[in-house]
């Protein structure tokens, strides 16, 4: 299977081709599927981003016990996020940011972490939460916004999770970074 998706110039490694050539064979769309990345995730591809190697590839198929496109077509329904306890999810969640990065980079653009929270967040916060963030992410004129670092992508997550009413955030004694601080600005102003 993996000979299929291998890069042509390096067949010890699919890139970004390969992956969208296994989507292609299993149905799902890599661009709204959050499937792909789960798969991947669990497939344990993490030595560079927007890869997997064959090494990885073969652990993978041998600990999902998956030999054929049927098996992970089989597979498929299980790879939903809500599957996922809380640990598992922060863990995937990591690997996405990380997954995502181009080259040697060590953050994210900012339209790319709207797209990527908005394919792995949704129905996991509160969607107010969500589209409120993809907002003050759009629009805000901070350039040091314009890339996120991971600290900052699991923060997002963090605070999400164990912060989910506003009004009880008192910014004097956390300690978010202050893209945190910046949002919970915004999400109050617009309240008012």
């Amino acid at each position: 299977m993996f000979d299929d998706i291998a890069d042509p110039d390096d067949d010890s490694v699919a890139t970004m081709e390969g992956i969208s050539k296994l989507c292609d064979h299993l149905g799902i769309d890599p661009l709204e599927d959050v499937k792909i990345l789960v798969l991947l995730h669990k497939l344990q591809a993490s030595s560079k981003p927007a890869q997997i190697t064959r090494e990885e590839w073969m652990n993978g198929c041998h600990n999902l016990g998956t030999d054929s496109i049927n098996a992970f077509k089989a597979l498929l329904p299980s790879l939903e996020l809500g599957f996922m306890e809380r640990a598992e999810f922060r863990d995937f969640f990591k690997f996405c940011f990380k997954f995502n990065l181009e080259g040697t980079h060590k953050t994210l653009d900012k339209e790319l972490v709207v797209a990527l929270v908005e394919l792995t967040l949704n129905d996991r916060i509160a969607k107010d939460r969500l589209a409120t963030f993809q907002e003050f992410l759009n629009i805000t004129k901070d350039t040091s916004y314009n890339t996120i670092t991971l600290d900052q992508w699991m923060s997002f997550l963090d605070f999400s999770l164990e912060c989910p009413d506003l009004s009880q955030y008192d910014e004097e004694i956390s300690a978010w970074p202050v893209l945190i601080d910046d949002y919970v600005d915004y999400s109050n102003g617009m309240k008012m």
